[in-house]
């Protein structure tokens, strides 16, 4: 049996997770406790398995629809929005990026 490829995480998205953590504990709302795995796996640069991968990808495909928030604001320090902690809780805008790069790496 073949071993699992495995990709780590870079900087900028072990940044926007740990941002996405002090967030989530200082305003007590954001991401779920799966949201909070992945922080943590990101912020660690743990390694990223090709289903993580795809569930980031999906992940980040189905929440774009977030930043049209009208409670709280999108990109806030101050009054982040839900769904602006839940997407740095995924990587950020670097996570999508980078999920997006390499499913289609393992698509090929």
């Amino acid at each position: 049996m073949a071993e699992e490829k495995t990709f780590t995480p870079t900087q900028a998205m072990a940044a926007a997770a740990k941002k996405g953590l002090k967030l989530r504990e200082k305003f007590g709302r954001g991401g779920t406790e799966v949201g909070v795995a992945r922080a943590n796996q990101l912020a660690g640069r743990k390694p990223v398995s090709a289903a993580d991968v795809k569930a980031m990808k999906s992940y980040f495909a189905r929440h774009a629809v977030d930043k049209d928030t009208h409670t709280h604001a999108w990109g806030s320090d101050t009054d982040p929005s839900a769904g602006w902690i839940a997407w740095l809780l995924w990587g950020g805008d670097a996570g999508r990026k980078w999920a997006e790069a390499k499913a289609k790496t393992l698509e090929s």
